[in-house]
């Protein structure tokens, strides 16, 4: 059985966060139903479940790397706020 005496006033200044006396009754309510389920769920008998970090398989959402055509070098060039012998030109950032 969960704990009925939750300090939520103790959390909600903890998370800096003003609650009137009805919304520390309320939420308290709410906090020991949800300790309740969780205590509910330590009872379920998982020998022989894997761990899985997905309930539902995942594959690669990736699509296929396939070779596009690109920009041509003088255009993108044309667009640098500086160019020198076929490069991009940049501030340098790092000593």
């Amino acid at each position: 059985m969960p704990e009925s005496n939750l300090d939520v006033r103790y959390v909600a200044n903890l998370a800096r966060i003003d609650l009137s006396d009805d919304e520390v009754s309320r939420f308290q309510n709410q906090l020991s139903n949800v300790l309740a389920y969780v205590e509910q769920l330590k009872s379920i008998d998982v020998t022989g479940v894997d761990a899985a970090a997905h309930a539902h398989p995942v594959f690669n959402v990736f699509r296929e790397d396939e070779p596009k055509p690109s920009l041509e070098k003088s255009a993108a060039l044309k667009n640098a706020p500086h160019a020198a012998n076929g490069l991009i030109m940049v501030t340098k950032v790092v000593e």
